[in-house]
């Protein structure tokens, strides 16, 4: 907030100042700069590091691991994540902003379970001795959907 007070963004009521807390509110210069932020989509054209990505990679490279137990590892806990979640939507039935961010991880949580299936299911159909090799056409795959780097 100090950084907003200093650009302009917003203003502090000084009568609070001694208080614990200060009261703030958004000038005409921060309502313009929220309104632009609200609308600018966020960039979302390169692949996240993703440690779960990772670790599905990394266990189909190390000898003696199985790729499927750990996947299912990680299903399960996700799993259990989603119905934790499910019961915090449900406590949440008078707060509209924490059920929508409850909403949003449930979205997430959900695909990053298909992905796992997707993955399982992708391994499974490999030919056996197919080597797993860390991609390579990441930059490809970046100058395909028009990352610039």
């Amino acid at each position: 907030l100090q950084r907003l007070e200093r650009d302009g963004l917003v203003e502090s009521d000084d009568a609070a100042e001694d208080g614990p807390q200060k009261r703030f509110r958004v000038t005409a210069a921060g309502e313009s700069e929220l309104g632009e932020w609200l609308r600018t989509p966020p960039d979302l054209t390169s692949p996240p590091r993703d440690e779960l990505v990772i670790k599905v990679l990394v266990a189909l490279r190390v000898p003696g691991v199985d790729v499927h137990e750990v996947v299912q590892v990680h299903r399960r806990y996700l799993v259990e994540l989603m119905q934790q979640y499910t019961r915090l939507k449900e406590d949440a039935v008078d707060d509209l902003g924490l059920a929508l961010v409850v909403d949003a991880e449930l979205f997430r949580l959900d695909a990053v379970i298909r992905w796992l299936d997707a993955a399982d299911g992708r391994i499974k159909r490999a030919p056996a001795g197919l080597p797993a090799t860390v991609p390579s056409s990441l930059p490809r795959l970046r100058r395909r959907v028009g990352v610039r780097r």
